[in-house]
Protein backbone atom coordinates (compact mmCIF):
# COMPACT_ATOMS: atom_id res chain seq x y z
CA UNK A 1 0.00 0.00 0.00
CA UNK A 2 3.04 2.43 0.90
CA UNK A 3 4.21 1.96 -2.63
CA UNK A 4 1.18 2.16 -4.44
CA UNK A 5 0.78 5.78 -2.57
CA UNK A 6 3.84 6.74 -3.46
CA UNK A 7 3.54 6.07 -7.11
CA UNK A 8 0.23 7.91 -7.38
CA UNK A 9 1.41 10.70 -5.41
CA UNK A 10 4.42 10.65 -7.86
CA UNK A 11 2.38 9.97 -10.78
CA UNK A 12 0.32 13.84 -9.51
CA UNK A 13 3.42 15.57 -9.26
CA UNK A 14 4.42 14.67 -12.79
CA UNK A 15 1.10 15.27 -14.03
CA UNK A 16 1.55 18.75 -12.28
CA UNK A 17 4.91 19.69 -13.52
CA UNK A 18 4.42 18.44 -16.94
CA UNK A 19 1.42 20.77 -17.07
CA UNK A 20 3.19 23.53 -15.66
CA UNK A 21 6.06 23.04 -18.23
CA UNK A 22 3.19 22.96 -21.58
CA UNK A 23 1.54 26.22 -20.15
CA UNK A 24 4.99 28.06 -20.75
CA UNK A 25 4.59 27.51 -24.27
CA UNK A 26 0.67 28.18 -24.79
CA UNK A 27 -0.66 31.72 -26.20
CA UNK A 28 -0.94 34.58 -23.90
CA UNK A 29 -4.52 34.18 -21.39
CA UNK A 30 -4.32 38.12 -21.50
CA UNK A 31 -6.39 39.31 -24.01
CA UNK A 32 -8.84 43.40 -24.83
CA UNK A 33 -11.61 41.14 -23.14
CA UNK A 34 -10.03 39.36 -20.63
CA UNK A 35 -8.23 42.35 -19.45
CA UNK A 36 -11.49 44.22 -19.32
CA UNK A 37 -13.12 41.23 -17.57
CA UNK A 38 -11.04 41.71 -14.64
CA UNK A 39 -10.63 45.13 -14.49
CA UNK A 40 -14.72 44.46 -14.36
CA UNK A 41 -14.41 42.50 -11.29
CA UNK A 42 -12.00 44.26 -9.77
CA UNK A 43 -13.86 47.86 -9.99
CA UNK A 44 -17.03 45.26 -8.69
CA UNK A 45 -15.64 44.36 -5.60
CA UNK A 46 -14.49 47.87 -5.12
CA UNK A 47 -17.73 49.28 -4.79
CA UNK A 48 -19.79 45.81 -3.20
CA UNK A 49 -16.99 44.08 -0.38
CA UNK A 50 -14.23 46.81 -0.66
CA UNK A 51 -17.56 48.58 1.02
CA UNK A 52 -18.39 46.32 3.53
CA UNK A 53 -14.56 46.28 4.27
CA UNK A 54 -14.80 49.81 5.39
CA UNK A 55 -17.51 49.18 8.10
CA UNK A 56 -15.08 49.93 10.64
CA UNK A 57 -15.67 53.12 10.43
CA UNK A 58 -19.28 53.34 11.28
CA UNK A 59 -18.54 50.77 13.95
CA UNK A 60 -16.76 53.83 15.77
CA UNK A 61 -18.99 56.38 14.20
CA UNK A 62 -22.42 54.78 15.09
CA UNK A 63 -20.99 54.23 18.50
CA UNK A 64 -19.35 57.72 18.99
CA UNK A 65 -21.02 60.88 20.12
CA UNK A 66 -21.08 62.73 16.79
CA UNK A 67 -23.86 60.71 15.21
CA UNK A 68 -26.47 62.86 16.20
CA UNK A 69 -28.56 59.11 16.13
CA UNK A 70 -29.59 58.28 19.94
CA UNK A 71 -30.81 54.95 18.98
CA UNK A 72 -27.34 54.13 17.69
CA UNK A 73 -25.29 55.91 20.30
CA UNK A 74 -26.99 54.07 23.27
CA UNK A 75 -26.20 50.21 21.18
CA UNK A 76 -23.47 48.41 22.45
CA UNK A 77 -21.23 47.13 20.19
CA UNK A 78 -22.09 43.91 20.37
CA UNK A 79 -25.53 45.33 19.05
CA UNK A 80 -23.88 47.78 16.23
CA UNK A 81 -21.45 44.63 14.96
CA UNK A 82 -24.52 42.67 13.72
CA UNK A 83 -25.16 45.59 11.02
CA UNK A 84 -22.03 44.70 9.61
CA UNK A 85 -21.63 41.03 10.27
CA UNK A 86 -25.52 40.70 8.75
CA UNK A 87 -24.11 42.16 5.63
CA UNK A 88 -20.87 40.04 5.24
CA UNK A 89 -24.11 36.74 6.08
CA UNK A 90 -25.84 38.08 3.23
CA UNK A 91 -23.09 37.82 1.30
CA UNK A 92 -22.32 34.56 1.73
CA UNK A 93 -25.28 33.54 2.38
CA UNK A 94 -27.03 34.36 -1.22
CA UNK A 95 -23.61 33.76 -3.02
CA UNK A 96 -24.98 30.33 -3.86
CA UNK A 97 -28.26 31.93 -5.44
CA UNK A 98 -26.19 34.80 -7.43
CA UNK A 99 -23.27 31.67 -8.43
CA UNK A 100 -26.21 29.62 -9.65
CA UNK A 101 -28.22 32.49 -11.47
CA UNK A 102 -24.85 33.81 -13.37
CA UNK A 103 -24.07 30.16 -14.43
CA UNK A 104 -27.49 29.95 -15.60
CA UNK A 105 -28.47 33.33 -17.44
CA UNK A 106 -24.31 35.02 -17.95
CA UNK A 107 -23.52 37.96 -15.15
CA UNK A 108 -25.06 40.36 -16.43
CA UNK A 109 -28.72 39.56 -14.97
CA UNK A 110 -27.28 39.37 -11.72
CA UNK A 111 -25.30 42.27 -11.53
CA UNK A 112 -27.93 44.46 -12.88
CA UNK A 113 -30.23 43.23 -10.35
CA UNK A 114 -27.31 43.83 -7.65
CA UNK A 115 -26.34 46.97 -8.80
CA UNK A 116 -30.03 48.19 -8.05
CA UNK A 117 -30.31 46.67 -4.59
CA UNK A 118 -27.15 48.20 -4.04
CA UNK A 119 -28.51 52.24 -4.74
CA UNK A 120 -31.62 51.59 -3.34
CA UNK A 121 -29.83 50.53 -0.01
CA UNK A 122 -27.46 53.29 0.03
CA UNK A 123 -30.03 56.89 -0.34
CA UNK A 124 -32.02 54.56 1.63
CA UNK A 125 -29.39 54.06 4.21
CA UNK A 126 -28.78 58.39 4.07
CA UNK A 127 -32.47 58.35 5.48
CA UNK A 128 -32.74 55.97 7.88
CA UNK A 129 -33.24 57.16 11.87
CA UNK A 130 -33.80 54.12 14.24
CA UNK A 131 -31.90 50.41 14.43
CA UNK A 132 -34.28 48.42 12.55
CA UNK A 133 -34.17 50.59 9.42
CA UNK A 134 -30.23 50.37 9.66
CA UNK A 135 -30.40 46.79 9.94
CA UNK A 136 -32.78 46.43 7.02
CA UNK A 137 -30.90 48.89 5.00
CA UNK A 138 -27.42 48.52 5.95
CA UNK A 139 -27.22 44.78 7.62
CA UNK A 140 -30.10 42.87 4.76
CA UNK A 141 -30.68 44.88 1.57
CA UNK A 142 -26.94 45.91 1.12
CA UNK A 143 -25.38 42.62 1.62
CA UNK A 144 -27.80 40.91 -1.12
CA UNK A 145 -27.02 43.53 -3.56
CA UNK A 146 -22.78 43.64 -2.45
CA UNK A 147 -23.77 39.22 -3.16
CA UNK A 148 -25.14 39.80 -6.54
CA UNK A 149 -22.37 42.21 -7.34
CA UNK A 150 -19.55 40.29 -6.87
CA UNK A 151 -20.32 36.64 -7.36
CA UNK A 152 -20.66 37.06 -10.50
CA UNK A 153 -17.18 38.62 -11.03
CA UNK A 154 -15.86 35.99 -8.69
CA UNK A 155 -17.21 33.30 -11.52
CA UNK A 156 -16.08 35.77 -14.74
CA UNK A 157 -12.44 35.69 -14.30
CA UNK A 158 -11.78 32.31 -13.89
CA UNK A 159 -13.40 31.95 -17.26
CA UNK A 160 -10.51 33.76 -19.35
CA UNK A 161 -7.73 32.44 -16.91
CA UNK A 162 -6.15 28.91 -16.38
CA UNK A 163 -2.39 29.30 -15.89
CA UNK A 164 -2.57 32.79 -14.32
CA UNK A 165 -5.67 32.16 -12.54
CA UNK A 166 -4.57 32.85 -8.86
CA UNK A 167 -3.01 36.58 -10.44
CA UNK A 168 -5.92 37.16 -12.29
CA UNK A 169 -7.86 36.18 -9.49
CA UNK A 170 -5.76 38.64 -6.63
CA UNK A 171 -6.14 41.25 -9.07
CA UNK A 172 -9.95 41.33 -9.25
CA UNK A 173 -10.43 40.76 -5.34
CA UNK A 174 -7.42 43.26 -4.84
CA UNK A 175 -10.62 45.66 -5.60
CA UNK A 176 -12.09 45.44 -2.36
CA UNK A 177 -8.61 46.29 -0.73
CA UNK A 178 -8.66 49.43 -2.95
CA UNK A 179 -12.23 49.91 -1.70
CA UNK A 180 -11.02 49.76 1.89
CA UNK A 181 -8.76 52.28 1.61
CA UNK A 182 -10.44 54.34 -0.13
CA UNK A 183 -14.27 54.18 1.14
CA UNK A 184 -12.73 55.23 4.55
CA UNK A 185 -10.27 57.94 3.97
CA UNK A 186 -13.58 59.60 1.79
CA UNK A 187 -15.95 59.41 5.03
CA UNK A 188 -13.12 60.76 7.66
CA UNK A 189 -13.15 63.58 5.38
CA UNK A 190 -17.10 64.10 5.21
CA UNK A 191 -17.65 63.21 8.78
CA UNK A 192 -14.81 65.12 10.42
CA UNK A 193 -13.62 67.59 7.71
CA UNK A 194 -15.30 69.27 5.67
CA UNK A 195 -18.42 69.13 7.90
CA UNK A 196 -20.58 67.04 5.69
CA UNK A 197 -23.30 65.19 7.74
CA UNK A 198 -23.95 61.65 7.78
CA UNK A 199 -26.65 61.18 5.52
CA UNK A 200 -25.34 63.57 2.72
CA UNK A 201 -22.00 61.18 2.95
CA UNK A 202 -23.74 58.20 2.42
CA UNK A 203 -25.84 59.86 -0.42
CA UNK A 204 -22.62 61.56 -2.14
CA UNK A 205 -21.15 57.80 -1.93
CA UNK A 206 -24.31 56.57 -3.50
CA UNK A 207 -23.59 59.04 -6.32
CA UNK A 208 -20.45 57.88 -7.15
CA UNK A 209 -21.54 53.96 -6.99
CA UNK A 210 -23.55 54.78 -9.88
CA UNK A 211 -21.61 55.47 -13.20
CA UNK A 212 -19.49 52.42 -11.31
CA UNK A 213 -22.24 50.30 -11.78
CA UNK A 214 -22.94 50.65 -15.09
CA UNK A 215 -19.53 49.93 -15.90
CA UNK A 216 -19.01 46.48 -14.11
CA UNK A 217 -22.56 45.65 -15.70
CA UNK A 218 -20.75 46.32 -19.31
CA UNK A 219 -17.61 44.94 -18.30
CA UNK A 220 -18.13 41.88 -16.43
CA UNK A 221 -19.49 39.67 -19.47
CA UNK A 222 -17.81 35.81 -20.11
CA UNK A 223 -15.56 34.75 -23.31
CA UNK A 224 -17.31 35.00 -26.72
CA UNK A 225 -17.03 31.06 -27.86
CA UNK A 226 -15.36 30.77 -31.11
CA UNK A 227 -17.01 27.49 -32.36
CA UNK A 228 -19.55 24.90 -31.05
CA UNK A 229 -16.98 22.58 -30.68
CA UNK A 230 -15.01 24.65 -28.16
CA UNK A 231 -14.08 23.16 -24.60
CA UNK A 232 -15.29 24.65 -21.26
CA UNK A 233 -11.28 24.98 -20.82
CA UNK A 234 -11.02 26.97 -23.51
CA UNK A 235 -13.45 29.62 -22.00
CA UNK A 236 -16.70 28.37 -23.78
CA UNK A 237 -19.99 29.52 -22.54
CA UNK A 238 -22.03 26.95 -20.20
CA UNK A 239 -25.21 27.83 -21.13
CA UNK A 240 -24.72 27.84 -24.82
CA UNK A 241 -22.97 24.27 -24.15
CA UNK A 242 -26.12 22.96 -22.17
CA UNK A 243 -27.98 23.99 -25.07
CA UNK A 244 -26.23 22.49 -27.74
CA UNK A 245 -25.34 19.20 -26.46
CA UNK A 246 -27.54 18.59 -23.72
CA UNK A 247 -24.86 17.99 -21.21
CA UNK A 248 -25.46 19.08 -17.45
CA UNK A 249 -22.74 20.75 -15.27
CA UNK A 250 -20.65 17.92 -13.50
CA UNK A 251 -21.21 19.30 -9.87
CA UNK A 252 -19.82 15.52 -8.31
CA UNK A 253 -16.92 17.63 -7.07
CA UNK A 254 -18.72 19.76 -4.60
CA UNK A 255 -19.11 16.56 -2.47
CA UNK A 256 -15.59 15.23 -2.57
CA UNK A 257 -13.32 15.59 0.63
CA UNK A 258 -10.55 18.21 -0.72
CA UNK A 259 -13.80 20.78 -1.23
CA UNK A 260 -15.68 19.79 1.87
CA UNK A 261 -12.09 20.71 4.03
CA UNK A 262 -11.65 23.52 2.11
CA UNK A 263 -15.17 24.63 2.79
CA UNK A 264 -14.61 23.57 6.89
CA UNK A 265 -11.37 25.13 6.75
CA UNK A 266 -12.30 28.51 4.80
CA UNK A 267 -15.62 28.34 7.60
CA UNK A 268 -13.13 28.34 11.04
CA UNK A 269 -10.98 30.62 9.16
CA UNK A 270 -13.39 33.47 8.57
CA UNK A 271 -14.59 33.27 12.30
CA UNK A 272 -11.97 35.35 12.65
CA UNK A 273 -10.98 37.10 9.74
CA UNK A 274 -13.22 39.82 10.05
CA UNK A 275 -12.25 40.84 13.82
CA UNK A 276 -9.15 43.21 12.93
CA UNK A 277 -11.08 44.91 10.49
CA UNK A 278 -14.08 45.45 12.39
CA UNK A 279 -11.85 46.40 15.78
CA UNK A 280 -9.20 47.83 15.23
CA UNK A 281 -10.75 51.23 15.31
CA UNK A 282 -12.64 51.02 18.50
CA UNK A 283 -8.93 49.18 20.03
CA UNK A 284 -7.15 52.14 18.87
CA UNK A 285 -9.38 54.57 20.44
CA UNK A 286 -9.13 52.30 23.44
CA UNK A 287 -5.76 53.30 23.68
CA UNK A 288 -6.38 56.74 23.77
CA UNK A 289 -5.54 57.84 19.98
CA UNK A 290 -7.63 60.04 17.78
CA UNK A 291 -10.87 58.56 16.39
CA UNK A 292 -9.73 60.59 12.90
CA UNK A 293 -6.40 58.22 13.47
CA UNK A 294 -7.96 55.22 13.47
CA UNK A 295 -10.44 55.55 11.12
CA UNK A 296 -7.07 55.71 8.84
CA UNK A 297 -5.97 52.33 10.26
CA UNK A 298 -8.86 50.40 8.44
CA UNK A 299 -7.03 52.11 5.24
CA UNK A 300 -3.73 50.61 6.48
CA UNK A 301 -4.99 47.25 6.72
CA UNK A 302 -6.98 47.05 3.65
CA UNK A 303 -3.54 49.22 1.52
CA UNK A 304 -1.52 45.93 2.83
CA UNK A 305 -4.53 43.70 2.33
CA UNK A 306 -4.32 45.06 -1.45
CA UNK A 307 -0.45 44.03 -2.05
CA UNK A 308 -1.36 40.49 -0.18
CA UNK A 309 -4.16 39.65 -2.90
CA UNK A 310 -1.70 40.19 -5.51
CA UNK A 311 1.74 38.93 -4.58
CA UNK A 312 0.91 35.52 -2.67
CA UNK A 313 -1.28 35.14 -6.42
CA UNK A 314 1.85 35.27 -8.53
CA UNK A 315 3.43 33.07 -5.87
CA UNK A 316 0.25 30.43 -5.85
CA UNK A 317 0.49 30.39 -9.92
CA UNK A 318 3.91 28.56 -9.69
CA UNK A 319 4.12 26.82 -6.02
CA UNK A 320 0.66 25.93 -5.65
CA UNK A 321 -2.65 27.61 -4.74
CA UNK A 322 -3.24 25.53 -1.82
CA UNK A 323 -0.24 25.61 -0.75
CA UNK A 324 0.03 29.62 -0.35
CA UNK A 325 -3.73 29.62 0.93
CA UNK A 326 -3.00 27.26 3.89
CA UNK A 327 0.71 29.19 4.61
CA UNK A 328 -1.48 32.70 4.49
CA UNK A 329 -4.19 31.60 7.11
CA UNK A 330 -1.11 30.33 9.43
CA UNK A 331 0.82 33.61 9.48
CA UNK A 332 -2.44 35.50 9.94
CA UNK A 333 -3.22 33.95 12.88
CA UNK A 334 -0.36 34.13 14.72
CA UNK A 335 0.00 37.62 13.87
CA UNK A 336 -3.45 37.99 15.54
CA UNK A 337 -2.26 36.54 18.58
CA UNK A 338 0.14 39.39 18.66
CA UNK A 339 -2.81 42.20 18.35
CA UNK A 340 -2.44 43.07 22.02
CA UNK A 341 1.10 43.51 22.03
CA UNK A 342 0.84 46.77 19.36
CA UNK A 343 0.20 49.94 22.03
CA UNK A 344 1.51 52.37 20.19
CA UNK A 345 0.75 54.61 17.27
CA UNK A 346 3.99 53.06 15.24
CA UNK A 347 3.61 49.90 16.86
CA UNK A 348 -0.43 49.82 15.54
CA UNK A 349 0.59 50.72 12.45
CA UNK A 350 3.06 48.24 11.91
CA UNK A 351 0.43 45.12 13.31
CA UNK A 352 -2.20 46.57 10.91
CA UNK A 353 0.09 46.42 7.40
CA UNK A 354 1.20 43.10 8.64
CA UNK A 355 -2.12 41.17 9.46
CA UNK A 356 -3.40 42.98 6.32
CA UNK A 357 -0.54 41.79 4.11
CA UNK A 358 -0.84 38.13 5.66
CA UNK A 359 -4.35 37.89 5.48
CA UNK A 360 -4.79 39.08 2.41
CA UNK A 361 -4.43 35.77 -0.07
CA UNK A 362 -7.45 34.13 2.15
CA UNK A 363 -10.14 36.10 0.07
CA UNK A 364 -8.32 36.01 -2.75
CA UNK A 365 -6.72 32.20 -2.94
CA UNK A 366 -10.48 30.91 -1.88
CA UNK A 367 -11.69 31.51 -4.98
CA UNK A 368 -9.03 30.23 -7.10
CA UNK A 369 -8.66 26.97 -4.64
CA UNK A 370 -12.53 26.52 -5.27
CA UNK A 371 -12.49 26.87 -9.23
CA UNK A 372 -9.46 24.59 -9.61
CA UNK A 373 -11.16 21.75 -8.06
CA UNK A 374 -13.93 21.91 -10.38
CA UNK A 375 -14.44 22.65 -14.22
CA UNK A 376 -15.43 26.08 -15.78
CA UNK A 377 -19.04 25.29 -16.64
CA UNK A 378 -19.22 25.20 -12.62
CA UNK A 379 -17.02 27.98 -11.44
CA UNK A 380 -20.08 30.27 -10.24
CA UNK A 381 -21.74 26.74 -8.32
CA UNK A 382 -18.12 26.47 -6.79
CA UNK A 383 -18.07 30.09 -5.77
CA UNK A 384 -21.38 30.11 -4.27
CA UNK A 385 -20.97 27.04 -2.60
CA UNK A 386 -17.73 27.73 -1.09
CA UNK A 387 -19.26 31.18 -0.22
CA UNK A 388 -22.29 29.79 1.06
CA UNK A 389 -20.62 27.37 3.24
CA UNK A 390 -18.75 30.39 5.85
CA UNK A 391 -22.28 32.30 5.67
CA UNK A 392 -22.95 31.54 9.06
CA UNK A 393 -19.18 32.80 10.07
CA UNK A 394 -19.54 35.83 9.00
CA UNK A 395 -22.78 36.12 10.71
CA UNK A 396 -21.46 35.04 14.10
CA UNK A 397 -18.03 36.08 13.98
CA UNK A 398 -17.78 39.92 14.54
CA UNK A 399 -21.09 39.34 16.85
CA UNK A 400 -18.68 37.04 18.94
CA UNK A 401 -16.08 39.39 18.54
CA UNK A 402 -18.13 42.62 19.68
CA UNK A 403 -19.11 40.42 22.63
CA UNK A 404 -15.27 39.20 24.03
CA UNK A 405 -14.56 43.10 24.04
CA UNK A 406 -16.46 43.31 26.87
CA UNK A 407 -13.52 41.01 28.16
CA UNK A 408 -10.51 42.84 27.03
CA UNK A 409 -8.89 42.79 23.18
CA UNK A 410 -6.66 40.10 24.23
CA UNK A 411 -9.67 37.77 24.05
CA UNK A 412 -10.31 38.87 20.78
CA UNK A 413 -7.16 38.51 19.78
CA UNK A 414 -6.97 34.70 20.91
CA UNK A 415 -10.42 33.84 19.48
CA UNK A 416 -9.32 35.40 16.72
CA UNK A 417 -5.79 33.66 15.94
CA UNK A 418 -7.03 30.57 17.37
CA UNK A 419 -9.76 30.13 14.71
CA UNK A 420 -7.44 31.39 12.06
CA UNK A 421 -4.75 28.38 12.56
CA UNK A 422 -8.06 25.73 13.07
CA UNK A 423 -9.27 26.50 9.48
CA UNK A 424 -5.57 26.80 7.90
CA UNK A 425 -4.92 23.17 9.84
CA UNK A 426 -8.07 22.10 7.77
CA UNK A 427 -7.11 23.91 4.49
CA UNK A 428 -3.80 21.78 5.10
CA UNK A 429 -5.43 18.23 4.81
CA UNK A 430 -7.54 19.58 2.11
CA UNK A 431 -4.27 20.30 -0.28
CA UNK A 432 -2.69 16.81 1.16
CA UNK A 433 -6.25 14.87 0.07
CA UNK A 434 -4.79 15.55 -3.50
CA UNK A 435 -1.66 14.96 -3.15
CA UNK A 436 1.20 14.08 -0.43
CA UNK A 437 3.84 14.69 -1.62
CA UNK A 438 5.09 17.53 0.22
CA UNK A 439 6.87 19.57 -2.57
CA UNK A 440 3.59 18.92 -4.87
CA UNK A 441 2.56 22.26 -6.46
CA UNK A 442 -0.77 22.07 -5.03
Amino acid sequence: MSKERAQASGEETNTVESEQASSDNAPSELTLRSGLAVAGSALAYFISVGFLNAYGVFQQFYASEQNHLPDLRNRTSFQISWLGSFALFALFFFAPFSGLSADKFGPTLPTMFGSVALLVAMFTLSLCKTYWQFFLTQGLLLGIGVSFIAIPASGTVPRYFKRNRGLATGISVGGSSLGGILWPIAFDRMLHHDGIGFPWAVRIAGFTMLPLCCICVLTVRWPIRPNSAASPEEGSDPTTEKGTNGKKKDLSALKEPPFVLLCAGLFLAILGFFAPFFFVTTYAVSLGMSPSFSFYLVSIVNGASLFGRILPGIVADRWGRFNMLAASAFTAGIIAFCWTTATSVAGLVVWSAAYGFASGAILSLQLACATTLVDSDSAGAAVGAVMGSTSLATLFGTPIAGELVKYGYLALSCFSGAMLLAGASLIAASRLCQSRSLTARI
